[in-house]
């Protein structure tokens, strides 16, 4: 069970109270909620349902806090174009098109487009060359093979008994 779920069988059980009851005040008074409150969720569950006592998020978005679409994409596309970049260098190549955003500006781009690591823009980019069939650049299928081989260099060691390796550090 969710604690959504819990919040709307608590906001029910206040419901169910005060029919059972017949006395709102009383089923108020019992599970410490208002007579308001009791009124508009009771409204809000004629009109709804049970997704009528879902929680609702009060926070509004800030869209001057944002960059605009177009930069957003251009940030994205440099993370495709450029994957083995950090989010300074990407904010300087995009410096060097034009586009004016901060290193921390470029992250939050990232971060909104579930890109904000290497190994993500890494998988990012082979899917969409999976999906899309394109071509990739030698920045690309450097950074990829640069991946591979770490992943390979993690790997088990071969070695000729157990505690060599730790035998010829001593």
């Amino acid at each position: 069970m969710t604690t959504q779920d819990k919040l709307i069988k608590g906001k029910l059980n206040l419901l169910e109270l005060g029919n059972y009851l017949g006395n709102v005040s009383e089923a108020c008074r019992t599970l410490g909620y208002s007579r308001d409150t009791f009124y508009r969720l009771k409204k809000r569950y004629e009109e709804n349902g049970l997704e009528g006592l879902r929680e609702i998020s009060r926070r509004k978005p800030n869209p001057r806090n944002r960059v605009s679409e177009e930069i957003e994409a251009a940030v994205v596309q440099v993370a495709f174009d450029y994957p083995a970049y950090g989010q300074v260098r990407a904010a300087a190549k995009l410096l060097e098109q034009g586009i004016s955003i901060s290193p921390a500006g470029v992250r939050g781009v990232w971060q909104r487009n579930e890109l904000e690591t290497m190994k993500k823009r890494l998988r990012a980019l082979e899917e969409k060359a999976a999906k899309e069939g394109i071509t990739l650049t030698e920045n690309q299928i450097q950074a990829l093979e640069k991946a591979q081989q770490e992943k390979e260099a993690h790997g088990e060691i071969e070695t000729e008994h157990p505690g060599y390796l730790g035998a010829q550090d001593t």
